[in-house]
This record gives C-alpha cells, sequence and structure tokens, in this order.
C-alpha cells in the first residue's frame, strides 16, 4: 500500500510538472507586439545585437493562422543590431524595430505579373544620405545640387545587392537627422552589410514574388531576446 501511495504521488508531481509548462506559443508573428495590422509579414530575426547572420522568414495570414511561406539565412550589419529608435548614422549596425515597404525597385527590370510598386535603377538614381539635404532619406533622380554624392549611394554602383530590394521604411516618414538613411532588404554581397538585411538572390525574387501591397507587408528585425526582441515590436 505504502508503494502505491509512493508512486501515486510521483505520478501527481509528474502530472503537476507538465501542467506548468508554458503552452505552445504558436508562430512568431503571434508573439509580436504588433505586425503592422497586415496578412504578410517578413521577420528577420538574429541570435543577439552583436550577431551579423539569422533568419529571414516571410509569413501569410491565412483563415486567422500565420502560415511560414518560406526563409532564408539573412545578414545584418557589420556590426551587428541597434535600436532603431536610437540607432545612429554611420554606425553600421542593422536598426531593429517593425517598420512598412514602401516599395521595391531593382537593377534588374520588373518580371510580369509582379505586384509590388517596383522602380527602376538608372544611371541617375541615388539614394540620398546626406543630413543637410531637404531630399533626406529619399530616391532621388537626378541627385540634387544640396545632396552630396559622397554622402549618398549611387544605386547602380550596387548592381549585385541591389539586383532586387524592397525599401524598409525605417526613419522614412518623419526622418530624423543622423538617425540613419537607406535601409533596404536586398541580395547578399560578399559579407555582413552596411546595415541593411540581405538574403541570397533566389530568396529575394521569392519574396517579391509573394509580397502583395493589398495584403500590407511589413518587416519586423530583431534579436531573439533581451530590450532588442523581435517579440518587442
Amino acid at each position: 500500500m505504502r508503494r502505491l501511495l509512493v508512486a501515486g504521488s510521483v505520478l501527481f508531481a509528474l502530472a503537476g510538472l507538465v501542467g506548468a509548462r508554458p503552452p505552445d506559443a504558436g508562430p512568431l508573428p503571434l508573439r509580436l507586439a504588433d505586425t503592422g495590422g497586415g496578412r504578410q509579414l517578413i521577420t528577420a530575426v538574429a541570435a543577439g545585437t552583436g550577431s551579423t547572420t539569422g533568419t529571414v522568414t516571410w509569413w501569410s495570414l491565412r483563415a486567422g493562422r500565420w502560415v511560414a511561406e518560406g526563409s532564408a539565412p539573412a545578414r545584418f550589419g557589420a556590426n551587428g543590431l541597434a535600436e532603431g529608435a536610437a540607432r545612429e548614422q554611420g554606425t553600421s549596425t542593422t536598426p531593429t524595430g517593425l517598420f512598412g515597404l514602401p516599395y521595391a525597385f531593382g537593377v534588374r527590370a520588373a518580371w510580369p505579373g509582379l505586384r509590388y510598386p517596383y522602380r527602376q535603377v538608372t544611371e541617375d538614381s541615388w539614394w540620398c544620405q546626406d543630413n543637410d539635404s531637404r531630399a533626406y532619406n529619399r530616391w532621388t533622380e537626378p541627385r540634387p545640387a544640396d545632396c552630396r554624392a559622397g554622402e549618398s549611394e549611387h544605386l547602380i554602383t550596387y548592381r549585385t545587392q541591389y539586383a532586387r530590394a524592397l525599401v524598409v521604411g525605417f526613419n522614412y516618414d518623419r526622418p530624423v537627422r543622423g538617425r540613419g538613411a537607406g535601409i533596404f532588404l536586398h541580395v547578399n554581397g560578399r559579407g555582413a552589410t552596411a546595415g541593411c538585411v540581405s538574403v541570397p538572390a533566389a530568396a529575394m525574387d521569392r519574396i517579391l514574388a509573394w509580397a502583395d501591397p493589398a495584403r500590407r507587408p511589413h518587416i519586423a528585425i530583431g534579436t531573439r531576446s533581451g530590450p532588442t526582441a523581435i517579440t518587442r515590436y
């Protein structure tokens, strides 16, 4: 009888431990503070703020459930990631946060059936990063006189990286001078980025084929845990 009581106590204790386990949290978008209110979401997750690599996953909301449509290895800034609200320009860090995706662009031409707004890069295409310019953190074509070439990106120079790209809406709607400009989701170069998120070329094409402006896609960038955890955004 004593053995039965002991066995019963052990089973009861084990049952209590099982019951104490947190329920399945579900897919990552469910754990985010905000997804932007749309039905498409890209997540870019790094292990920590010092990481230069991680994973990009793109998700669709279907019948009330977030479904992963694909994923790819990602690269981040050469100096890791930094809180987007406090990031400083020129630090080679990828800003964390939740951002819109205003439009796509590329050195390569758009293909028939592409749904996302797409701008073709030409010899006159620049992204102004000059803090003293009225065109700060904007595509310019041609480059205006108040936007210094040395403080901007001549987009066609980056034929590999900008073969296809999506503009990340970091510091975009109301640009704060010195916060940073020209943050994109683009094709991999030789290594870590200057602050963008990059993926293999095939993945970039898949993302653009999936992206639908009618479904209001956003991108969430963050770390697995800590102050810059992606779940905070």
